[in-house]
């Protein structure tokens, strides 16, 4: 592996081709261009001028926003000054920001506009290290704005430049470059380190592995504080392709369409919300839906010659052409029409979901890895894919299952420790071997398949074990369900607790007519419940008798971030839920 690091790809971004626009990103409506000169003349700038407000090497500087361009360029003018980025969640609570905060003594923090700086107010008196707030958006006191942070670096430039440009080209392989707190579902957060070496021997295996190159194009809309968006940003940087900034999560379907996107990185999440979208929309028209389906399972027909490497039958290409074009190019559309893959991680993705788009010509390669990892260790490529698996093994991974199932690994990827926690650290490996905690096996062909969290996996009573994602998405294959959460450990039998799709169900009840009060009693509506009963019905035709639910409850609102529910890769947080709601799972064994 080349001993190349970050800033060295910050150093060469004014020689990569002007004529390709680095970046794109919506003002005023518009999408503007940044060509990549352009965007390490901005990098520059926000660097000399963290110089100018005493940024040292080694500093810890946090930030707190939505995914943006100023986001992007603040993490690499960080990193060419020798700085640590500690990026934080919007929605993290007072408490866990705080620990942050003072567990890696952040000097500065970029924050994203007013009401950031509001969950910063009510913790900045127990947080001394700061000395320094810098906001995206807006002017306030005592807060420097992002304008004139960049003014102070070109005032300052011809003076501070020289110093810019040899921490830029002495930075070390081994050099921290980031600690990334781990959301959990229970206690304190922990901050994972990341040196430059982890950071290159993703992007520089992973990238090339899946196909991605510099005439790509991708719309970056994940969460820069989680693992998956960040490695977007420095992959971007690496291979040379456009990225685009989605104007936000709501936006993305819209954005998808202006930008047309060449490949995307999502979490399972959204391409179940765009499947669960499509499906009811075809199934409020009887006609619609008949046609739908028909071009699906040619779709799928021709899905399974593509995966199996086989020619396809003429007189099936026949249909699939007359498919496309009542069907199938409409849902490729809706990605924009010119997507050659997407990369899924950070939870399992449905195989049937997979397949579905998969007939569509919308081709999902599953990756697996870890925040501790630094993202993918396991990847699905085009030329080399597996529904159902995670993929082979990239670059200088090595795997293996250890006696209770559990995945370990070897890599110049996985973490260099726990921040300040040698007790965590320790435990984390055995001989070298990273325990990643979760339940898996590898195939015959060399893929990884994985099972579940380890610590996820349900005992039933009867000492049968039960792995809970897989449940809950077979329940969400079905349009109206949004989320839902197994529960069944030490119990007699499978109960679930089931949130319903909002807009879906609203169009459910309006297509049939049905009457209500508000959101809350709907949910309660016997048409509903008989609706949701035969999506619990179709989910156990696939399971075993032991696995399958038995009884479920509705809830009258879906699990949200915000209140604590879901972590910012929007997958449940068990024990929250379990302790929240321990009066309804209660009821269900009554």
């Amino acid at each position: 592996m080349k001993t190349t690091t970050i800033c060295d790809l910050v150093a060469k971004m004014p020689q990569r081709n002007s004529n390709k626009p680095a970046l794109l990103f919506k003002k005023d409506s518009t999408w503007q261009k940044l060509s990549w000169p352009e965007y390490y003349a901005e990098i520059e700038s926000v660097g000399v001028g963290l110089l100018t407000i005493g940024a040292q090497v080694g500093d810890t500087i946090a930030i707190m926003s939505n995914t943006r361009l100023e986001w992007s360029t603040a993490d690499h003018a960080i990193a060419a000054i020798h700085g640590v980025v500690v990026p934080i969640y919007q929605t993290v609570t007072p408490d866990d920001l705080a620990f942050i905060l003072n567990n890696s003594k952040v000097k500065i923090i970029f924050i994203e506009n007013k009401n950031i700086l509001k969950s910063f107010n009510q913790i900045k008196n127990h947080c001394p290290s700061v000395q320094h707030v810098i906001s995206f958006d807006g002017e306030f006191e005592d807060v420097l704005s992002w304008q004139s942070l960049k003014d102070q670096g070109l005032a300052k430039n011809s003076e501070l430049r020289p110093i810019f440009e040899k921490l830029i080209q002495s930075t070390q392989l081994e050099q921290t470059a980031t600690i990334l707190y781990t959301s959990g579902t229970t206690g304190q957060p922990k901050g994972v380190v990341l040196t430059h070496r982890q950071i290159i021997s993703e992007v520089s295996e992973a990238f090339p592995q899946m196909g991605a190159t510099s005439a790509d194009t991708s719309l970056s809309f994940l969460p820069y504080a989680h693992i998956m968006g960040r490695i977007e940003n420095w992959g971007h940087i690496h291979t040379g392709f456009t990225m685009a900034f989605a104007e936000s999560i709501d936006k993305v379907k819209t954005n998808m369409i202006e930008v047309q996107p060449t490949f995307m990185i999502a979490v399972p999440r959204i391409f179940e919300k765009i499947y669960t979208s499509i499906v009811a929309g075809m199934e409020a028209n009887r006609f619609k839906s008949r046609l739908f389906k028909w071009a699906i399972n040619v779709g799928k027909a021709a899905s399974e010659y593509q995966i199996n490497r086989e020619p396809i039958p003429a007189y099936l290409l026949a249909e699939l052409i007359l498919a496309k074009k009542l069907v199938l190019n409409k849902v490729k559309d809706a990605f924009g029409g010119k997507i050659r893959f997407c990369v899924s991680g950070g939870a399992p993705l449905s195989k049937d979901i997979a397949m579905f788009f998969h007939a569509c010509e919308i081709l999902i390669l599953e990756g697996y890895g870890l925040t501790e990892t630094t993202a993918a260790i396991c990847i699905n490529t085009p030329y080399d894919y597996r529904f159902g698996s995670v993929g082979k093994p990239i670059g200088d991974v090595q795997l293996k299952i250890a006696e209770d199932g559990e995945i370990l690994v070897k890599s110049d990827k996985v973490m260099k420790e726990y921040y300040q926690d040698s007790e965590s650290s320790a435990a984390a490996f055995t001989a070298g071997w990273f325990h990643t905690g979760d339940i898996g096996e590898i195939l015959s062909s060399g893929d990884l398949k994985i099972t579940d969290r380890k610590k996820d996996l349900i005992k039933t009573g009867g000492g049968k074990y039960v792995a809970p994602q897989r449940l809950e998405n077979l329940l969400k294959m079905t349009p109206v369900i949004s989320n839902s959460l197994i529960h069944g450990d030490q119990k007699k039998y499978i109960v679930a607790l089931i949130t319903l799709d909002k807009p879906n169900v609203l169009r459910f009840a309006k297509d049939h007519n049905l009457e209500y009060e508000d959101f809350a009693t709907l949910t309660q509506h016997p048409t509903v419940l008989e609706l949701v009963r035969k999506a619990v019905a179709e989910a156990n035709s696939h399971l075993a008798s032991f696995e399958s639910i038995k009884r479920f409850a509705i809830l009258p609102m879906d699990f949200t971030v915000e209140a604590g529910e879901l972590t910012p890769s929007l997958k449940v947080k068990r024990k929250v839920l379990d302790q929240k709601y321990r009066k309804q799972i209660d009821s269900l064994y009554s």
